[in-house]
């Protein structure tokens, strides 16, 4: 039986830096509560001004997941908080029923000209906490657990895999790590959470024998059990439990229920949401 459910490949985008978006696609709409991919750059920026800035823009129903490879940004969100995002670290942003955030580039990052490349997803809430109130945890790359084994590292981002558990706050079962192979490396692909996938960064692996290579998002199989490379890889295993119901989304929202998209287009147009203190930029309704 074969170890890859889906193969994926990434949709180019231009947001004023480039990012390659492989979740949500046709025919596949969720990986455990995971329902949102990007990888960011590695994306250079000028020196001054505030080109590749993302204005303050809405969320809700959903967590965003931020870990960076390079770089550094920083977050504002209307909490107050102000917290620089650094490779290693893990930001989670609880949404629920409503948050606004900015990333920016930090100044130091533009004037060293250093590239920033890393991944950006959302987890979709539960039905429960859909409508929880908004928060935001960081966790830094030193509070996250680490296994070396032979040719294999491992990083623990959220979850417990690899006899690891990591500190990051789940709502559900959740799973993501980033791991690295050397030539001749192999990692035991953990058989923990119902739904996984394997999104490759650099290099080339097999799975159970079936080739992936880099810029590859694959689901793969409840009997997938073994990640190989030849020379050195790198990427990432997320998933988690099935969701507990369908999801839509609509620009930055995640709902269960149709009539809360709706709601909240209509909040942010209307001016109702709460705003990051500071900013007065703003990303507008698309239409």
């Amino acid at each position: 039986m074969t170890a890859i459910i889906q193969r994926i490949a990434p949709r180019q985008q231009d947001i004023g830096f480039v990012v390659r978006r492989l979740l949500p696609v046709r025919g596949m709409r969720s990986v455990g509560p995971f329902v949102f991919l990007d990888h960011m750059g590695p994306a250079y920026f000028v020196a001054a001004g505030t080109a590749g800035d993302v204005r303050q823009h809405p969320h809700i129903g959903l967590a965003t997941v931020t870990y960076l490879n390079q770089g550094a940004m920083m977050h504002r969100d209307s909490l107050g908080t102000v917290q620089r995002i650094e490779p290693g670290a893990i930001n989670l942003m609880v949404a629920g029923r409503g948050i606004v955030h900015s990333e920016r580039v930090p100044a130091d990052i533009r004037a060293a000209g250093v590239a920033v490349q890393g991944l950006q997803m959302w987890l979709a809430l539960p039905q429960a906490d859909e409508a929880c109130a908004p928060a935001f945890y960081h966790y830094p790359a030193a509070s996250l657990p680490q296994l070396e084994s032979g040719l294999a590292s491992v990083q623990l981002l959220i979850g417990e895999a690899f006899g690891l558990r990591s500190p990051v706050l789940t709502f559900a079962p959740t799973l993501y790590a980033a791991w690295q192979l050397q030539g001749g490396g192999s990692l035991a692909l953990p058989q923990t959470v119902a739904e996984r996938a394997l999104y490759l960064t650099e290099g080339e692996v097999s799975v159970d024998g079936e080739v992936v290579r880099a810029g590859e998002l694959v689901v793969l199989s409840p009997q997938a059990s073994l990640l190989q490379a030849e020379a050195c890889a790198q990427g990432v295993l997320f998933g988690g439990a099935a969701l507990d119901g369908p999801r839509y989304l609509d620009w930055n929202f995640v709902a269960s229920d149709r009539a809360r998209l709706a709601q909240a287009r209509e909040d942010w147009a209307a001016g109702r949401f709460a705003m990051v203190a500071g900013e007065d930029e703003f990303i507008p309704l698309p239409q």
